[in-house]
């Protein structure tokens, strides 16, 4: 099969159009037309059905655009490996996490990464579904779970627990709940139970809401959670990780707290000699690192 035939094909069933198609590539429309038109008389198929507002794939053309994007992350995957320098980091990462993770805890840590490698891209992919590594849909992730996915190379990274703070303008305002039975006479601020999260935290929330909060605010991502606890709203249930960042957070309820929640770090083993993965990965060790020994001076752990 015609790989200059599949690589045009494959630009026109991303694109749905064969002018769209053609400006990607740099081909003209009739270009592009005629070769799709001759990898379909190669195959003896239709692969598109074509009508006025552009271009559908057929049974067929579904077929082949799912083999043809595969073979377009395998070979992305391929340039990166060849692209990585023995000595230099350079060029795009792409990294997902959740999004609590990734906006309450990394982000703000990346400027320390940008500094060592200013030549790096971060695709910072921030979302609860667990993307394909294998499949070169990222990088590297980093989950809160041990990745199920075969062909990667994890490490655990450390172990989080979802606790409960209020600031101190709340507090001082409603005063310093003792146990959780006192959660009636305050407002709960916690993900919705509906949102994607981790087991370990829904199953708090849950013992929570049996205990009946006076007033109630949901909220789909941590970070909500953390603008409600920070403007006085009520007591929220939050990672642990935000108290370095946080420190005028008040840790209430000190005996009400999830079950450990692992953070893995995990990769293609295909990217194993990438520098691009090794620099992240030892960047974000290296954090963990300080913000362990923060935390022990603060006392907090």
């Amino acid at each position: 099969m015609d790989w200059d035939k599949l690589r045009i094909f494959h630009a026109v069933a991303d694109a749905g159009s064969l002018t769209h198609a053609g400006d990607k590539l740099n081909l003209s429309q009739s270009a592009v037309s005629r070769q799709i038109r001759a990898l379909e008389e190669s195959l003896n198929s239709t692969l598109f059905h074509r009508h006025a507002r552009g271009l559908i794939l057929t049974e067929q053309g579904e077929l082949l655009f799912d083999a043809t994007s595969a073979m377009s992350k395998r070979l992305d995957a391929a340039a990166a490996r060849i692209r990585d320098s023995e000595e230099e980091v350079f060029g795009e990462l792409r990294v997902t996490t959740t999004f609590g993770f990734g906006t309450l805890w990394l982000a703000p840590r990346l400027p320390k990464l940008y500094e060592k490698y200013p030549d790096l891209k971060i695709d910072l992919m921030l979302e609860e579904r667990v993307l394909d590594l294998p499949m070169r849909e990222a990088d590297v992730a980093i989950r809160m779970k041990e990745p199920s996915q075969a062909d990667l190379i994890r490490k655990r990274l450390m172990t989080v627990r979802m606790q409960l703070y209020a600031s101190r303008g709340y507090l001082t305002q409603h005063g310093t709940p003792n146990g959780i039975d006192d959660i009636v006479k305050h407002r709960l601020i916690c993900q919705n139970t509906s949102a994607a999260q981790v087991g370990a935290g829904a199953l708090l929330v849950q013992t929570l809401m049996a205990h009946n909060p006076q007033s109630l605010l949901t909220v789909n991502n941590y970070f909500g959670v953390l603008q409600g606890v920070l403007h006085n709203l009520g007591i929220g249930v939050l990672p642990d990780y935000v108290t370095q960042d946080f420190p005028d957070l008040v840790h209430v309820m000190t005996e009400t707290e999830s079950a450990d929640v692992p953070v893995f770090l995990a990769y293609p083993e295909e990217l194993r000699h990438s520098q691009r993965i090794s620099a992240f990965k030892d960047f974000v060790q290296d954090e963990i690192i300080a913000h362990r020994k923060q935390l022990r001076q603060q006392g907090k752990i």
